[in-house]
């Protein structure tokens, strides 16, 4: 299996989330459910939680980060597309290598969630850090924001919102699981 990321992460995050953002945020995680179980049921170390965070800034860094994905295309696909009956072989060719082309997209850019989720399913984490990781940014973002019902997912899909601004999230995340999380 090949890694899906590089070894080193080359981004210097925004220095937006501060000490006292991370103290919020355990302050958070103590007064309500602990966010280290995952869906299997087992506990997840901060470290092992941690380290898909920081493989999630790798993951980004090699293959950029995308707000939100434009479905748009999708939406007026096929309007150009000529009719079987009466096309030409080099015209449904020209027409299947386009659709291919637009399906395939310009890059293998990530949404926040998307990376959390590709990481989950490759060397450097599981489903279950994965959900855990989730659950962590959406602590931290709480305590950044100040409301009880923010989450990570929806705060990084702001229009205003930077790879910067994501990789800073992704930084703050794996500093409050390795303060905060349980150990091996």
């Amino acid at each position: 299996m090949t890694s899906l990321i590089p070894a080193q992460t080359t981004t210097t995050p925004a220095a937006r989330f501060t000490d006292i953002t991370l103290s919020e945020a355990g302050k958070l995680a103590a007064d309500r459910y602990q966010p280290w179980t995952g869906p299997s049921g087992e506990e997840s170390t901060g470290e092992a939680v941690a380290l898909h965070l920081e493989a999630a800034i790798r993951l980004l860094d090699q293959d950029g980060w995308v707000r939100i994905y434009d479905y748009s295309k999708e939406w007026s696909a096929g309007s150009d597309l000529p009719d079987e009956d009466t096309a030409t072989p080099d015209e449904m060719l020209r027409a299947l290598l386009r659709l291919v082309r637009d399906e395939a997209g310009t890059g293998p850019q990530r949404t926040l969630s998307t990376v959390l989720r590709h990481i989950g399913g490759s060397s450097h984490g599981d489903p279950d850090t994965a959900q855990i990781a989730s659950n962590v940014l959406d602590l931290v973002i709480r305590a950044h924001t100040g409301c009880d019902t923010a989450r990570a997912t929806c705060w990084s899909e702001r229009l205003t919102r930077t790879h910067q601004d994501i990789t800073a999230l992704l930084t703050a995340g794996a500093l409050f699981a390795r303060t905060y999380g349980p150990s091996a």
